[in-house]
């Protein structure tokens, strides 16, 4: 005898739970009508019931509509995040309020007093392409364009709302024995075209440079790199480029004392590094790099610092041990500043000047739960105030404790100093330092969203003994933040 296919006993099933269920939605029908139950009431429990039974119905193949959302390969990045944000000391000043009748603030500018505080919303989307893989070429690793802009609303200090518009390249590929590699950050901000006003005497550096990231600019950096590798040694072509378009409008001191003007500057170096492998993952590196710094000139003022500048660079990188990466180079910069002329001045003590350049990132990762970075820099630079250059140097330190799947905590130190001692307008004498102290802790709720809240303090100070109202330098600022990151 001929059997029936086993689908034929499913579909038997199927038609007898529909009997069942119909059974029973008509039984609830009738009951909600003598009792006059409003529609809406009797649409809910039809809905419930009907949910209810699909639980016990046969299981049927998903049609092409309800399949989920999967990003193509050429899409890397797409994401949204949320953070709001209470800021104490949102210009990080000293300044109290009653030097304020001394000044006179901008139309449309304003006074950078120390009693400003803020709610301040940020919200960044993120949008990346990879299309690497379009190209279909071994030789072509990544080819990466990103969109990552922050929209920040300062509720209580309008002036220092801004948008910033980022966009992100990152290229890179390899043979056998060459590889190269170019990464690119632009920004357009968005924001005040005024500069701030701080009455009283100078205010720290990193016042300064903290509202100046919130004001209109267009800011880029590049880094392009080739190598080429032989068993026992690699030569590495080398650029670098910082600019920086200050769109801030530009007045006279004399007509609006204490308010800030930024001056536009770039650096841009090359050179060549050339490298001795002790074994496949660590190397010996000597470098020379030859660059040129700018600084505007005002015309209201004769001075200004560009410079010429040569490097000697010796350093190692690469892995000492499986769980240490380090690269660092150190070297003298040979410093050649622009001499004196009818219509310009360079304010500095020695126009051909040696100092030092240094660069350092150290990762450790001191179990499979706890990661130790270190970071550092030293340089001399030109002021975004337009005088004097100023030798600036970065220490920065971070744990990572993985305490979890899930939770993440983050420590940071880190140590800033401005030292405009090169420079000779005794008005500019000083070294100005700030500390920063942070804690965070981060949850992944799924892969699709994770959840933040940090702390950090910043701590403004003044290394000099000889400087006018040295208070007027000094600040406290604290933020507190919470956020969210939704990844699609």
């Amino acid at each position: 005898m001929r059997q029936c296919p086993a689908s034929n006993d499913a579909d038997n099933e199927g038609k007898r739970l529909g009997k069942e269920k119909r059974q029973v939605l008509a039984k609830i029908i009738m009951k909600q009508k003598s009792h006059s139950y409003s529609k809406l009431t009797l649409l809910v429990l039809v809905a419930s019931t009907s949910i209810a039974f699909a639980d016990q119905a046969p299981n049927l193949p998903a049609s092409p509509e309800s399949t989920s959302f999967k990003k193509p390969a050429w899409l890397a990045d797409l994401s949204l995040g949320i953070k709001e944000s209470y800021d104490d000391n949102v210009y990080l000043s000293g300044v109290d309020r009653k030097d304020l009748p001394k000044y006179k603030v901008p139309a449309g500018g304003v006074a950078a007093l120390n009693d400003r505080s803020s709610w301040v919303t940020t919200v960044s989307p993120k949008i990346g392409f990879n299309f690497a893989p379009l190209f279909d070429t071994k030789y072509l690793e990544q080819f990466t364009l990103a969109y990552a802009p922050d929209f920040v609303i300062y509720h209580d200090q309008s002036t220092e709302s801004y948008n910033a518009n980022r966009f992100l390249t990152a290229i890179k590929g390899s043979d056998k024995w060459f590889s190269y590699a170019l990464d690119n950050a632009f920004n357009y901000i968005d924001g005040s075209d005024k500069g701030p006003t701080y009455p009283g005497s100078l205010c720290s550096a990193y016042v300064q440079s903290t509202v100046r990231e919130r004001r209109e600019q267009i800011q880029d950096r590049a880094k392009l790199s080739f190598r080429f590798d032989t068993d026992h040694w690699f030569f590495r072509p080398i650029a670098f480029l910082t600019y920086y378009d200050l769109m801030t409008a530009i007045i006279d001191p004399s007509k609006a004392g204490g308010y800030y003007n930024y001056a536009d500057r770039y650096d841009v170096n090359g050179g060549l590094d050339v490298g001795y492998k002790l074994n496949k993952q660590f190397a010996f590196t000597l470098g020379y790099r030859y660059g040129h710094q700018y600084q505007q000139q005002f015309s209201f003022s004769p001075d200004s610092s560009p410079s010429d500048y040569q490097r000697v660079l010796v350093g190692f990188e690469g892995k000492i041990f499986p769980w240490l990466k380090m690269d660092f180079q150190i070297g003298p910069d040979f410093r050649s500043y622009a001499k004196d002329t009818a219509t310009h001045v360079t304010p500095v003590n020695d126009n051909d000047l040696v100092t030092y350049y240094g660069e350092a990132n150290v990762v450790a990762d001191l179990s499979s739960k706890d990661t130790l970075s270190f970071k550092y820099k030293q340089f001399q630079w030109v002021s975004s105030t337009g005088k004097v250059p100023y030798f600036d140097s970065t220490y920065d330190l971070s744990y990572h404790r993985k305490v979890t799947e899930k939770l993440g905590l983050d420590l940071g130190a880190r140590i800033l100093s401005s030292d405009y001692n090169s420079g000779n307008l005794p008005t500019c004498k000083r070294d100005d330092i700030q500390y920063t102290f942070s804690l965070g802790l981060g949850y992944a709720i799924s892969s699709h969203c994770s959840v933040s809240a940090s702390y950090a303090t910043d701590l403004g100070r003044n290394a000099e003994d000889n400087v006018t109202k040295p208070g007027n330098r000094e600040f406290i600022r604290n933020v507190i933040s919470l956020g969210a990151v939704f990844k699609f």
